[in-house]
């Protein structure tokens, strides 16, 4: 018996008890290959040294100090170390505990940006149907996970949503990639009309959707398309890389591969991998000039915001990411994908197979011809996860990938430090957990 809450109360969890590299290890021993990083976050591993003792010097000099009083020397070089790696004028950072507080953080400061220009009449969001941006109500209001929305729906304001980039279902045969992604781009220009694109603040997407769709990647073309159309309205894009980026793509922002520049990018899981809990919101000048320039205070903030340790943990994890483990990603993930497709290929239940880096995404269909998913009343991701645990292996299955209630997927995102032999472990055990549950 436990007295926490645990996020289901009638699930029995193991105790872990330690870590190192791509192995967790429980009390009673046993060891689990983290094939999904957590949820993406440990992309360092388990028991990186120098972030632990990144960690242990700066508890030593300053353990915390409230933000409306001081600033220190970790949250000044993360920021600086962060503009500089943002492609475009993201020169400025603001620093929180998590994704869903970046989330909530630059929808606030999307609306501030307007109300500093005397635009008071923008109060709408736009985001896209099975996406996630965070559980605080605000993030969950903007996003399109309507189980996750439904049981608090009359407590938010819910944001306007538009059909997401998913090729795998939604292209037609008549069409090409490109002309499909340039179709459901123009979604949002329909619905800025049908709405009055003067009422509407910002459009809110994952670059690379993650755990609600199970990594779905845009068709080329489809965010330059967005960009275009935020533009001719005047509208800011807010791109979500919570789960998406800090290198878990291939490259530090996942927005680099789409060559677009957002005005609000939000941080997390991956920031500090997950040795200290850390968050941020990268911002555009134009949005710091118009605040700079106007009241000049954001109104927002959070008690733990720009932590000393959980910013010196970011400084090492990037120090880790500049030294070579970014660049293994690409190589890791085009890896991951070939063993993934030479064991699963063929498989029956495997419809489809996608992502970038490693960040990777399984659907599963009743039917690979006509796409069918499996009946909505079989849990059929409660099933993968619990026979994968069994079998040594944390990935991370999740149900409704189609519409919130039909299909299931499991994501992969293991740590980037992850070896061949590794990926060849994780692929097995996911083979053995796969045959068990579709015995």
């Amino acid at each position: 018996m436990t007295n926490i809450l645990q996020r289901h109360c009638h699930t029995e969890l193991p105790v872990v008890a330690g870590g190192n590299g791509v192995f967790l290890v429980d009390s009673e021993g046993r060891q689990y290959l983290d094939g999904c990083g957590g949820a993406a976050v440990s992309c360092l591993g388990h028991s990186h040294s120098g972030v632990l003792g990144a960690i242990e010097n700066q508890l030593h000099a300053i353990p915390y100090a409230h933000t409306g009083f001081f600033t220190s020397p970790a949250a000044e070089e993360l920021a600086a170390r962060l503009a500089d790696k943002a492609p475009g004028p993201l020169n400025h950072v603001y620093l929180v505990s998590g994704g869903s507080e970046a989330v909530e953080a630059a929808l606030k400061m999307a609306r501030q940006y307007f109300l500093e220009k005397g635009e008071t009449s923008r109060t709408r969001y736009i985001a896209r149907r099975q996406s996630y941006h965070g559980n605080t109500l605000g993030a969950l209001g903007v996003g399109g996970n309507m189980w996750r929305k439904e049981p608090f729906a009359p407590m938010m304001q819910n944001g306007e949503l538009i059909a997401p980039c998913y090729a795998y279902r939604d292209r037609r045969n008549d069409e090409t990639h490109f002309e499909y992604g340039q179709r459901v781009a123009n979604e949002l220009e329909e619905r800025l009309l049908a709405v009055g694109p003067e009422t509407v603040i910002a459009f809110v997407a994952e670059p690379v959707v993650g755990a609600t769709a199970g990594a779905l990647v845009a068709e080329k073309g489809y965010f330059k398309r967005i960009r275009e159309i935020c533009d001719k309205y005047g509208v800011l894009l807010i791109l979500d890389e919570v789960m998406c980026g800090c290198g878990r793509t291939g490259t530090y922002f996942a927005y680099e591969q789409e060559d677009i520049v957002p005005d609000l990018v939000t941080m997390a899981k991956g920031l500090a991998a997950g040795y200290q809990p850390i968050g941020a919101v990268m911002i555009h000048d134009n949005i710091y000039n118009a605040i700079f320039h106007g009241t000049g205070y954001f109104q927002h903030g959070h008690t733990f915001m720009a932590h000393p340790l959980a910013c010196a943990a970011a400084c090492a994890t990037l120090d880790a990411l500049d030294a070579g483990v970014l660049s293994e990603v690409t190589e890791r993930g085009h890896y991951l994908v070939k063993q993934l497709n030479q064991t699963f290929g063929d498989h029956p239940y495997v419809g489809d197979i996608r992502g970038r880096g490693l960040f990777i995404g399984l659907e599963f269909v009743e039917d690979k011809v006509s796409k069918a998913s499996f009946a909505s009343s079989r849990p059929l991701h409660a099933q993968v996860k619990k026979t994968a645990m069994e079998n040594g292996l944390m990935c991370y299955p999740m149900g409704g990938t189609i519409d919130g209630k039909q299909g299931h997927h499991v994501l992969l995102a293991p740590p980037f430090i992850i070896t061949e032999n590794e990926i060849d472990e994780l692929v097995k055990r996911l083979a053995i957990t796969l045959d068990n549950v579709f015995a």
